[in-house]
C-alpha cells in the first residue's frame, strides 16, 4: 500500500468515527434554528391551560359585559335591544354615575395612602428577622385571611355607638363618647376605606419587608459611620431604592379600591344615604331593581376607570423608580 493509499484509508476512518460520533451524539439545541423551533413551540404548550382559563374567565365576561352596556335589558322583558349610550345617559341623569365614581375615588385614595403608611410602618418596625418579629409579622398578617364580609361585621360591632371603640375612647374624654362612626357621611366613607387598609395592610406589609431586606447592608452601615441619623439614612438610602415596592403596592392598592364591595355591604350597606355607594355597589343595586343593561354599563364604567388610572399610574411609577 502506497502512502497516499495509507492516507486515504486514515481520512475516511476519522469520517467514519466523525459519522458515528454524530449518529450517536444528542440533538444540538440552541445553536442552530433547526434546534430552537421546536424547542420554543413546546414550552409554550404549557402555558395553554392557563391562556384557556383567562379567555373563558376574563375575556369572554369582559367583552359581554361591554356589549350589554350598550342594550336595552332589563328583568321585565325577555327583548334585548341596542340602545346606543342610553344606559350611561341615564345614570348621569339621575346622578348616580359622577356621584359612584367620586365615592370610588375619594374611597381608592384614603384606602391607598393608609394602607401604604400603615404597611411601610410596620415593615421598619418588623424589618430585622426574630422570634419576636416573626410572631408579629403572622398577627399582622391575620387580617389578610379573614373574610371581607366577615371583616366588616366585626369592625360594625366594634364602631357601634355602644361598641369597643367608644369605650376606648371614653376613657380619655369626659363623659361616654357614643359617636355613630357609620351614622355620619363623612366618618362612614372614612371608616369603610380604612377597614379596607386594615385588611391588607399585612401584605403591604410584607412587600416592604421584602424591599428592605434587598437593600445592601453596606450602604446602611456606611451612612452610620458617616454619622447619618435613622431619619437621614430611611430618606437618603431606604426611600430611593424602595421605588419597586412602592410602584407594586401603591398601584396594587389603588387599583384594588375600585373591586371594593364586600366590605361596605357588611358595615354600611351603602349608606347613610348613598355615602358609601361605590360604583359596584351602585351596580349591584341596579341588578337588584332588574336593570341589567345599565348595571352593566357601571361596570364598564369600573373596567374603563380602571385601565385609565392604571396604565397611567405605572407608567409614571416606572420612571419614578429610573430617576431614584
Amino acid at each position: 500500500m502506497t502512502e497516499l493509499d495509507t492516507r486515504e484509508v486514515v481520512t475516511r476512518s476519522v469520517e467514519r468515527r466523525r459519522g458515528s460520533f454524530r449518529r450517536n451524539d444528542p440533538p444540538r439545541v440552541g445553536n442552530g434554528a433547526a434546534g430552537v423551533k421546536p424547542r420554543q413551540w413546546y414550552q409554550w404548550w404549557f402555558a395553554l391551560p392557563a391562556a384557556v382559563l383567562v379567555l373563558f374567565f376574563f375575556f369572554v365576561p369582559f367583552i359581554a359585559n361591554a356589549f350589554f352596556a350598550f342594550t336595552q335589558w332589563t328583568g321585565y322583558s325577555s327583548v334585548i335591544t341596542f340602545n346606543g349610550l342610553q344606559n350611561f345617559q341615564n345614570l348621569i341623569d339621575r346622578g348616580v354615575l359622577w356621584q359612584a365614581t367620586l365615592i370610588t375615588l375619594v374611597y381608592a385614595v384614603i384606602g391607598m395612602v393608609t394602607q401604604n403608611a400603615v404597611g411601610l410602618s410596620l415593615a421598619k418596625a418588623l424589618q430585622h428577622t426574630g422570634r419576636a418579629n416573626t410572631v408579629f409579622r403572622s398577627i399582622f398578617f391575620i387580617p389578610v385571611l379573614i373574610s371581607p364580609l366577615a371583616a366588616g361585621y366585626i369592625w360594625k360591632a366594634l364602631l357601634q355607638p355602644e361598641g369597643f371603640v367608644n369605650d376606648v375612647i371614653s376613657l380619655f374624654v369626659p363623659g361616654d363618647f357614643t359617636f355613630a362612626w357609620l351614622g355620619n357621611a363623612v366618618t362612614a366613607l372614612i371608616a369603610v376605606a380604612c377597614i379596607d387598609a386594615w385588611k391588607w395592610s399585612g401584605m403591604a406589609t410584607l412587600v416592604y419587608i421584602a424591599g428592605l431586606n434587598r437593600i445592601p447592608g453596606q450602604l446602611v452601615e456606611a451612612a452610620t459611620l458617616d454619622g447619618a441619623g435613622a431619619w437621614r439614612r430611611f430618606w437618603a438610602i431606604e426611600f430611593p431604592l424602595l421605588a419597586p415596592a412602592f410602584t407594586f403596592n401603591i398601584v396594587i392598592t389603588f387599583v384594588g379600591a375600585f373591586s371594593a364591595f364586600d366590605g361596605i355591604v357588611a358595615t354600611t350597606g351603602g349608606g347613610p344615604g348613598t355615602a358609601t355607594t361605590v360604583l359596584n355597589k351602585a351596580a349591584y343595586d341596579q341588578y337588584g331593581q332588574g336593570l341589567f343593561g345599565t348595571a352593566s354599563a357601571l361596570n364598564f364604567v369600573v373596567a374603563l376607570l380602571v385601565i385609565c388610572t392604571a396604565i397611567p399610574l405605572i407608567a409614571w411609577m416606572r420612571k419614578r423608580e429610573e430617576r431614584m
